[in-house]
């Protein structure tokens, strides 16, 4: 990795959009890499797809305070930005965005944006005030990048879906990419805050792929959703999850559990699945879709 970091920082929006503008005046197109640092393969998966589009790629790191609850691991969770920058200069990054508090939000701020009924589902439930973080600084992000395309990770499927909504409702000008899952070799999706796993506890955290393919493969194969999701819940018991928060089916767009007693044969879903192991708390999903018979 090289350590001559010569990949432009800026820090202000004022600056972002001198450099913006300069690339606009050449006609590029320029894609965009939201993150909150703590950079793993997967965020680099994502400039690549961007940089697979646009002529010019921004890094934003900005760990949002909005979509943390007091208690919560805002103050523990884990920066380092000369290393995450180095990462991105790797992967041809062109600009990495640094904002403070106060860029992002200026003082006396009161406009949030909110997804509804998507928001509240799944993650929302127990975290109301998440996606509505989210959303914000998304939209906040935007506004100061003015990204042509910007990428999310399909792991945080939520919240990709939440963006998408927001994007198509409001009228953003920005193509969304979703980037595939990039995972460990025992199948673990890839996420800043695996770092929190003690060493035993990994071979735990590496069933809750190993429980939602196997049930994927399940609902293709015909059995019955009730069977298949307590399957999957008794695996992460068995395997040590401390606490299963849910295993769902869902309708991949409105993210609603699905309500029949089987899969629909040749109807996309996507499996959801979130629980603890010790104090970090491990999301992940996977699309299914039964052949018709």
């Amino acid at each position: 990795m090289s350590h001559d970091l010569s990949i432009k920082r800026v820090l202000t929006r004022e600056a972002l959009r001198a450099e913006i503008a300069n690339w606009r005046q050449q006609g590029f197109k320029i894609g965009f890499v939201p993150t909150m640092g703590a950079l793993h393969k997967g965020h680099l998966s994502l400039v690549n797809a961007v940089r697979a589009k646009a002529d010019k790629v921004v890094a934003s790191i900005f760990v949002n305070p909005t979509q943390f609850a007091p208690g919560e691991d805002f103050d523990t969770y884990p920066r380092n930005e000369d290393d995450d920058c180095a990462k991105l200069q790797d992967v041809q990054c062109d600009l990495v965005y640094l904002p403070s508090v106060e860029e992002m939000y200026p003082a006396g701020s009161v406009t949030n944006v909110r997804v509804e009924k998507l928001s509240d589902l799944l993650d929302g439930g127990p975290r109301p005030h998440f996606f509505y973080g989210v959303a914000t600084v998304v939209a906040r992000l935007f506004l100061h990048v003015q990204p042509d395309y910007a990428a999310f990770g399909e792991k945080d499927y939520q919240q990709l879906q939440i963006i998408r909504r927001m994007v198509r409702d409001l009228g953003f000008p920005v193509e969304i990419i979703g980037g595939k899952t990039i995972r460990d070799p025992d199948g673990l999706a890839q996420s800043s805050r695996n770092a929190y796993l003690e060493p035993q506890q990994r071979p735990v955290a590496g069933a809750m792929s190993a429980a939602l393919h196997r049930a994927c493969r399940r609902l293709e194969a015909g059995a019955s959703l009730k069977s298949v999701l307590t399957e999957a819940e008794q695996l992460l018991e068995k395997a040590g999850f401390d606490k299963i928060d849910y295993v769902t089916a869902v309708d991949p767009a409105t993210l609603e559990a699905l309500a029949g007693e089987y899969a629909e044969p040749a109807a996309e879903g996507r499996l959801l699945g979130a629980g603890w192991v010790g104090k970090t708390r491990l999301i992940d999903n996977m699309g299914y879709c039964r052949p018709t018979d």
